[in-house]
């Protein structure tokens, strides 16, 4: 322990290079059938302008958990979201500052908070991007447009972030309730197809996928079905029990 204590008081740490790391997450929403992210944009060098995930620089002090959720308030206006670590992203030149890691996170949001906050950037600080997918769907050429169609210039390797998260989504879909983050209490299969649509940007066989939703017991119903929506309105269910682990707090 002597000996221990003797190293550790003479250790020079600026023998071995240290790259900073920085938190990245993606906040993922469905709204009008399309999967969407929320992105700011970088007000200072390098690539001002250009639009960026919600991030920061980790603290000395602080878990990589904790650099997450203080991006996300900071930077989105988000508190008390289940997020999850997607994966480390540390190209050399990923920055054009210094050497920089980036433990990056992912989150499903229902779509509401998010276009509040969206709609207080007013278009210039924060957008609710759209995500185009790639031909044939392949999510390693994600796209982000803003409201008009129009591409959006992303910062770093953001693109590259962003189609990690959805690729992880995607491969989630087939045994995970995924929708759980996305939709309110109760919904319709239709709702919940339209989720599933979206984040794999195709359609799906309407009787299949009720059919296989409802072997699986991923749903519930509850009895009570969609008001205003003419003469046959769907009925309403829930995820069942068991499957809304790490559902929002």
């Amino acid at each position: 322990m002597d000996d221990e204590q003797a190293f550790l008081a003479t250790y020079d740490a600026s023998r071995y290079p240290r790259p900073s790391v920085a938190v990245d997450v993606v906040l993922l929403t469905v709204a009008d059938d399309t999967l969407k992210t929320l992105l700011v944009r970088r007000t200072s060098h390098p690539q001002q302008g250009l639009w960026a995930l919600p991030g920061t620089f980790l603290k000395f002090d602080e878990s990589p958990d904790e650099a997450a959720a203080r991006a996300l308030s900071a930077k989105a206006g988000i508190d008390n979201v289940f997020t999850e670590q997607l994966y480390t992203f540390g190209a050399p030149g990923r920055d054009p500052r210094i050497r920089v890691l980036s433990i990056s996170y992912y989150a499903l949001v229902e779509p509401t908070p998010l276009e509040a906050v969206a709609a207080t950037g007013g278009d210039r600080d924060r957008v609710l991007a759209a995500l185009v997918i790639g031909a044939n769907g392949h999510v390693h050429s994600v796209q982000a447009r803003d409201g008009a169609g129009q591409p959006l210039l992303l910062a770093f390797d953001h693109a590259q972030i962003l189609a990690v998260a959805v690729d992880r989504i995607r491969g989630k879909l087939g045994y995970a309730p995924i929708g759980f983050e996305l939709l309110p209490e109760t919904f319709s299969l239709a709702a919940l197809r339209r989720v599933h649509e979206a984040i794999l940007g195709r359609p799906l066989n309407k009787d299949s996928f009720r059919r296989t939703v409802l072997d699986r017991g991923l749903v519930e119903a509850t009895g009570q079905f969609e008001t205003g929506l003419g003469h046959r309105p769907p009925e309403l269910y829930r995820f069942a029990p068991g499957n809304t682990a790490g559902r929002r707090p």
